[in-house]
């Protein structure tokens, strides 16, 4: 699958990372020069392409014309908005998912506007590229299945039981450990002693645990 993804924020990023890590091609779009300069060499197999995702010229460069699947993660509705149509009339895009920054903004973010997947801000990484790719496919790179072996993303928000606590101190599932914590859209070691914030998304290995218990265990 050939993914164009506007906007290289920590979101952005991720999708890109995780896609291309399940076999897929990605290619990242942001206006920002100094930001895509950062970005350069840290995901050797991501492309990164520097411009306006609300230009055509640019889409069309980052090769909107055979992509499978254009995901718009600004964070401006407009923009979001204004590059998923023309994904899908310009470019017949097949698949166009778009984040929605501003729950009012919800009802804008339909086929009318070329959208097919709406996702809200706070929609988790794994479930975002779920529903935008329309397969379990994607995240089944995550899900060691011949293993017995299953990888389950929590976010962690203000509203969480476990923001504000120690790691050591959330009483996991059995036979569930946690992998990583990814916050500002770098990994961190997992240390006992860590304290959750608001933002931190929590990436467990479990070959037992259900969602529902993982999210029992931190929301």
């Amino acid at each position: 699958m050939k993914a164009v993804i506007a906007g290289a924020g920590r979101l952005g990023t991720q999708i890109a990372q995780v896609l291309v890590a399940a076999g897929n091609t990605a290619v990242l779009i942001d206006r920002d020069v100094a930001h895509a300069s950062e970005l350069e060499g840290t995901s050797p197999d991501v492309r990164l392409v520097t411009g306006d995702a609300c230009d055509p010229a640019v889409l069309e460069r980052a090769g909107a014309l055979t992509a499978d699947l254009i995901v718009a993660t600004t964070g401006d509705d407009a923009d979001n908005l204004t590059i998923s149509l023309l994904a899908k009339r310009r470019f017949s895009v097949p698949r166009v998912a778009a984040r929605v920054n501003d729950a009012d903004n919800t009802w804008l973010f339909d086929a009318h506007w070329g959208v097919d997947v709406a996702v809200p801000a706070a929609t988790p990484l794994f479930s975002l590229i779920e529903e935008a790719t329309g397969t379990t496919d994607t995240v089944a790179l995550l899900r060691l299945s011949k293993a017995g072996i299953e990888v389950i993303e929590t976010a962690i928000t203000s509203r969480s039981r476990a923001a504000g606590r120690a790691l050591g101190d959330i009483a996991l599932p059995e036979g569930t450990v946690v992998a990583t914590i990814v916050r500002g859209g770098r990994p961190t070691v997992p240390d006992a002693a860590v304290r959750l914030r608001p933002g931190d998304e929590v990436l467990l290995v479990s070959h037992s645990a259900t969602e529902d218990e993982i999210h029992a265990a931190f929301q």
